[in-house]
């Protein structure tokens, strides 16, 4: 008995397609092998042979390389020259004799001293010929010894500070002698300069601004003095590492201003301001100092044409031109190479800055600093 009802009517079950079966078993496998060959069949040829690559003519520039041109302007140039430095402790000052002889008397006690104290007592004693007397009557001689003559030379302090004496009683001495040193207790600001620092303070002298780090306001020091780096004297802290080192700059602290030798500091010199002045980007000039050479583009689509100019002030980054140039002249913006084509340093090459310093060559690496650096 059919227990699925008297309205059930069993459907059949179809049978699978033979065609899709053989399409799944047989036909994609054998599809996917060829695509893997094709895939790495082309590895291979490219592994082996490269890529083709477009005709040579496809890969040559075509963009065309143009001359930088500005125009010569007026503004105001303060040559402030700021210059890393560092608090030191002013050195010893040595004690001389300035007499020949012997010792005779110590006046001043290891301490303190003030200018032109008495330190010490040089006492020479120097023979002398006897006096000889003849008898008019008998033509007898007779001789008298003398007393040989005593000279007594004070050696004074030459500055006020605290005094250790390095000679002794009885002590033989010449003139040039060290006879004891002063320590004077006081403090500078001394800062190393590169060629071109000392360039742009020539003449400079008095005094100068110091700020010092962590310390009280800037205040000004006095006694300015610049000369030649002492041999073997290596760059003060915040100097630039590659910079090459030729003159020392060093001025004196007040003695109210509280201060520790090792603090870093600054020494700003402003040396000289001009208002109005002719000027020109320093990377448009060849030279930095006194004369120099630009190229002037006296017409549009002339070739530029090299001129002699006087240089006055700079900024470091602008140059006062006090002959040769006038307001509203036309230049290259870079001094152009032997090829005629212009200067322009290469930011992407840092190695080509570091040859630059080590070169000497200051004018081009200021202009790297200026275009690259900022």
């Amino acid at each position: 008995m059919d227990r699925a009802g008297p309205y059930t009517r069993r459907i059949p079950r179809r049978r699978e397609e033979p065609v899709l079966g053989i399409t799944r078993q047989y036909v994609f496998p054998i599809l996917r092998l060829v695509v893997w060959a094709v895939i790495a069949a082309a590895l291979v040829k490219i592994a082996f042979t490269g890529a083709d690559l477009e005709p040579p003519d496809a890969l040559q520039p075509t963009g065309e390389i143009t001359d930088s041109i500005i125009e010569v302007s007026t503004a105001t140039v303060t040559n402030s020259v700021v210059v890393p430095a560092s608090v030191v402790a002013d050195a010893p000052v040595e004690v001389k004799a300035t007499a020949v002889g012997k010792v005779s008397e110590i006046v001043a006690a290891d301490g303190a001293v003030g200018v032109d104290a008495e330190v010490l007592r040089v006492r020479l004693e120097e023979p002398r010929e006897p006096l000889v007397k003849t008898d008019p009557t008998t033509g007898e001689q007779t001789m008298t010894e003398r007393k040989p003559k005593i000279t007594v030379t004070t050696i004074k302090a030459p500055i006020g500070g605290t005094l250790d004496v390095t000679v002794l009683k009885d002590q033989e001495v010449s003139v040039g002698d060290t006879i004891g040193t002063i320590t004077p207790g006081s403090l500078s600001v001394s800062g190393t300069l590169t060629a071109e620092q000392q360039y742009r303070l020539v003449g400079a002298a008095g005094e100068a601004q110091v700020t010092l780090k962590g310390g009280p306001a800037p205040f000004t020091c006095t006694g300015l003095t610049i000369g030649s780096a002492a041999p073997g004297a290596g760059a003060d802290p915040g100097a630039d590492p590659n910079a090459t080192t030729t003159g020392a700059v060093r001025c004196a602290i007040p003695g109210g201003v509280t201060a520790f030798p090792g603090l870093g500091a600054e020494i700003e010199i402003v040396n000289g301001n001009a208002e109005d002045a002719v000027v020109v980007p320093v990377s448009a000039v060849l030279g930095s100092s006194q004369t120099g050479k630009v190229w002037v583009v006296a017409d549009e689509g002339a070739e530029p044409e090299e001129r002699e100019i006087k240089l006055g002030l700079t900024d470091g980054s602008k140059i006062q031109v006090t002959e040769g140039l006038a307001a509203g002249d036309m230049i290259l913006e870079f001094t152009p190479l032997a090829d005629k084509t212009e200067g322009g340093p290469d930011c992407d090459d840092p190695s080509a800055y570091e040859k630059l310093t080590i070169n000497g060559d200051l004018e081009a690496a200021q202009a790297y600093q200026e275009a690259c650096f900022g």
